[in-house]
């Protein structure tokens, strides 16, 4: 109602050392979100944030076309792909390393932007191989980086918009803002709301949020801006 243009569902935290949960309990999750979106909306874009090919066939099959966010890019399930192109849908391929559980153990990179750029380009290939014709790329901000290396991935993801597909960007509340500003993700609006800005500047097409409204408007002063501003 705020002016979302997708609805974005997950049941498995992807936060550091988040439990570990089955897929049924993941499907189970799920369910009840995906019957909820449904009766109120029915209308809705969905996407459901899952690296299992089990649970996204599941949630396609029981409620119709979906977007598959994949944090994983295939590399955690690889029949994920294959799902999405049998389906006709499009796939959201995120750069991770590992797992939730231990990705914050993987932050060494000789040029994180270049690397970063490198692995998105071989998911896209991955994902062009398996049959998907709409993908997106997700430089995964907070996945398997450091504070200070989220920001210099920030500054160079053109790189990744250069790959020719749609870019989305979820910053929304995490710990490059909380940690720097020194506050609590319940504090990390203002923070948010800049780099939404910064990350439309720099080619993301997606924003994935928390808090819609701020989102929105910042969307539609990004894009009156750039329209008027010249750039």
């Amino acid at each position: 109602d705020e002016g979302a243009s997708i609805i974005d569902i997950g049941a498995y935290s992807s936060r550091p050392n988040a439990e570990h949960i089955t897929a049924e309990e993941e499907m189970n999750r799920l369910r009840t979100g995906l019957e909820i979106v449904n009766r109120n909306h029915p209308d809705a874009i969905v996407s459901v944030d899952t690296f299992r090919a089990s649970v996204a066939e599941g949630v396609i099959s029981r409620f119709g076309p979906c977007i598959v966010n994949d944090i994983s890019a295939g590399e955690l399930d690889a029949d994920i792909m294959g799902v999405a192109a049998r389906y006709g849908v499009p796939y959201i391929a995120m750069h991770m390393r590992g797992t939730p559980a231990d990705m914050q153990g993987r932050t060494v990179y000789g040029d994180i932007t270049r690397e970063v750029v490198e692995y998105l380009a071989g998911r896209l290939e991955a994902a062009r191989r398996a049959g998907i014709r709409d993908v997106v790329l997700d430089p995964g901000f907070g996945f398997a980086k450091t504070t200070a290396q989220n920001y210099e991935l920030l500054a160079g993801m053109g790189g990744i918009a250069e790959l020719g597909c749609p870019v989305l960007a979820g910053v929304s509340r995490k710990s490059m803002i909380y940690k720097v500003l020194g506050v609590t993700p319940d504090d990390s609006l203002n923070g948010t709301t800049a780099l939404n800005w910064e990350c439309l500047r720099q080619g993301a097409d997606i924003l994935r949020v928390h808090d819609v409204a701020p989102a929105a408007e910042a969307v539609r002063l990004f894009n009156f801006y750039r329209e008027h501003g010249r750039i």
